[in-house]
């Protein structure tokens, strides 16, 4: 007697995706796109420059807003909907391109005080109210099933999974890893800025994830050695000023006594007047 044997059907890619980004898209937001689009019936794509989440001095006034090609990137990749809001529509009631927290017209903001609160938080302290407040409001509008966020900007996706916790949306956050260039160098938007000897000289970020790795590899589990041979290769390339080079917890970012596997090195550095961010899971 035959065997009865019953073909199995692919499942079918469910739900709405939601990829949130400012913008001056490049191939790290492809893969969160690619990614999306796997596992979703439909993905969308918001952009935003957020004038929340800049400083004062921050380069919220000259960040590229080169829509036509983003979306011409959405549509190659297979995007549902592109969602490109302005400032009243984000923030009722505020004024356009405004920037800190105090400035704006709007009452009501989302902040996360756990894992936003050392390292970026610290350095730019008006930063995470607007990204948690942002996205709450990009996850109100579109009401995703799932949200993909770039393994690059690490700090900001934990604090977004803990306020996703803990303001108990429905919504399952995605990490992607981080896109890099051939030689390493983390693709960002801020890269566009970097002069092509500034652009040589950004590589030395990567290295000095690379030489934390190494010597974990090789048994170093002291987080002040491993800090100080990060800096000391950052020092190495003349127009790279460190802003901070640490071994944290890889979930709550606090700092280490001992590191252990699954810890992050994470590293922030001005390559001339451009700074740029880096991490690197052991």
């Amino acid at each position: 007697m035959n065997a009865a044997v019953a073909a199995i059907k692919p499942r079918k890619p469910s739900g709405l995706a939601l990829v949130p980004t400012m913008g001056a898209l490049h191939e790290g937001h492809a893969a969160l796109m690619r990614t999306a689009r796997e596992s979703n019936a439909a993905v969308v794509v918001s952009i935003y420059v957020n004038p929340t989440q800049f400083g004062p001095n921050e380069d919220f006034a000259k960040y590229p807003r080169p829509l036509e090609a983003d979306c011409r990137i959405c549509e190659r990749e297979g995007v549902a909907v592109v969602f490109a809001p302005t400032d009243n529509e984000m923030y009722p009631g505020s004024q356009p391109r405004l920037r800190g927290r105090g400035q704006l017209a709007a009452s009501t903001w989302v902040e996360e005080l756990q894992v936003a609160k050392r390292l970026e938080g610290e350095r730019r302290p008006s930063h995470f109210h607007g990204v948690c407040t942002v996205v709450a409001k990009l996850f109100n509008i579109i009401q995703p099933d799932r949200a993909y966020f770039g393994q690059k900007d690490y700090q900001q996706l934990k604090v977004i999974q803990r306020m996703v916790r803990d303001l108990c949306y429905p919504i399952e956050i995605v990490s992607v890893p981080t896109v890099r260039e051939a030689d390493g160098l983390a693709m960002s938007s801020r890269n566009r800025y970097l002069s092509p000897d500034e652009r040589a000289q950004a590589l030395v970020l990567w290295k000095a994830l690379n030489c934390a790795r190494d010597l974990f590899a090789k048994g170093e589990r002291d987080p002040q050695r491993l800090q100080t041979a990060m800096a000391q290769v950052i020092a190495t390339a003349p127009a790279a000023r460190l802003d901070y080079a640490e071994i944290a917890d890889g979930e709550t970012l606090e700092q280490r006594q001992k590191v252990k596997r699954g810890d992050v090195a994470l590293i922030a550095a001005f390559v001339g007047a451009t700074r740029l961010i880096d991490n690197l899971i052991l």
